[in-house]
């Protein structure tokens, strides 16, 4: 259960929405874009992955929207469409990043399981990729105005419950 005031992050792969809570009482919400290859846990699956995770780092604070990350550091480009023909094959992981960590042994963490090995994050994208459908390579993707909100309002160790079915305001 949360704690009364305790802040902490429900993604619902279903609804294709991240919601903020403060205890049980939701205080904000966006769409997202979760993995095109739905739920799933192993390594290489390109699925993203469920139950309780902790946000292990936050990643780019002061950074402009659209700064480009490869590697988890800003490359000194701001992303544009002129970029993106350059590179067309490229997985835009722009503006900031909040690097997930696995809270369950066996399920996402530890072993072909690890949601922190297999570079899970809630990060942004380019504004013109869709959001509330799955469409991800395994992450959390977010509008880049919509994480720059959420980023402020999180901090390293907030809890993130990621499900299916809707359930965690169960907490």
């Amino acid at each position: 259960m949360s704690k009364d005031n305790e802040r902490w992050v429900h993604v619902d792969i279903q609804q294709q929405r991240l919601s903020l809570f403060e205890g049980e009482r939701p205080v904000a919400w966006w769409p997202v874009s979760t993995a095109r290859n739905g739920p799933g846990e192993r390594s290489g699956s390109e699925c993203t992955p469920r139950g309780e995770h902790r946000v292990r780092i936050k990643i780019g604070e002061g950074c402009a929207h659209d700064t480009v990350f490869v590697g988890r550091r800003p490359t000194g480009e701001l992303y544009s469409e002129q970029l993106a023909r350059a590179h067309p094959r490229r997985d835009w992981i722009l503006t900031r990043i909040l690097w997930l960590s696995g809270c369950e042994p066996g399920r996402n963490r530890g072993g072909d399981c690890d949601t922190l090995r297999r570079f899970i994050y809630i990060h942004g994208c380019p504004d013109s990729l869709p959001m509330g459908i799955p469409d991800s390579h395994g992450c959390i993707r977010m509008r880049n105005a919509d994480l720059i909100e959420l980023f402020a309002q999180v901090q390293a160790g907030t809890r993130v419950l990621i499900d299916e079915h809707g359930n965690g305001r169960d907490g």
